[in-house]
């Protein structure tokens, strides 16, 4: 493969995943307000609910990893691997990938610690999980600062759509707790 395919190749695999990556983790945040909502009761069982967000939360991960491996690849971009756990240090996008790179250190916070939850204190844990509003956030925000992919309506509408559906929840979980059906 020639090097300008290869760029190219990477650059279209590094969008593809960290599109995905953000509706496996949008789903995650919806099932897991959902979880402690009733709000959303009609659409499937708890369990249902639970099993939806363990999926899309392991989801990520894969799907994350893909986005930011194929960037180390991509001669555009100039990531390095420092680049991936220390934010601002790019050159490319500064503010942008530095959003992003903060969102993915505080989802891998998350997760892990969600794994290992039975050994965590649960207010500590508890602190930690609800770090995954503001991850989501900064992935959002890193979303539309740096993916070139917002330009598309119909991906531009789907993740503001998203958003939109996780700030009203998030909010009604703040201001009212666990809502009634």
């Amino acid at each position: 493969m020639d090097p300008l395919g290869a760029d190219l190749f990477f650059w279209l695999l590094a969008r593809a995943a960290g599109l995905a990556s953000f509706i496996a983790l949008a789903i995650a945040v919806l099932s897991g307000v959902a979880l402690r909502t009733s709000v959303l009761d009609w659409l499937a069982t708890n369990r249902a609910m639970r099993e939806l967000h363990t999926y899309a939360t392991a989801l990520w991960l894969p799907l994350g990893a893909v986005h930011l491996v194929t960037l180390l690849f991509d001669r555009t971009a100039r990531v390095t691997v420092a680049d991936l756990v220390v934010p601002f240090g790019v050159s490319y996008g500064p503010v942008a990938v530095g959003l992003g790179t903060i969102a993915f250190d505080l989802f891998v916070l998350v997760t892990v610690t969600s794994w290992m939850k039975r050994h965590v204190e649960q207010r500590t844990w508890s602190w930690i999980h609800r770090t995954s509003y503001v991850a989501f956030a900064l992935t959002f925000a890193h979303a539309v600062l740096s993916g070139t992919d917002f330009s598309a309506p119909a991906v531009s509408a789907l993740a503001w759509s998203i958003g939109f559906a996780i700030l009203v929840l998030s909010a009604a979980r703040l201001a009212w707790g666990r809502l009634p059906s």
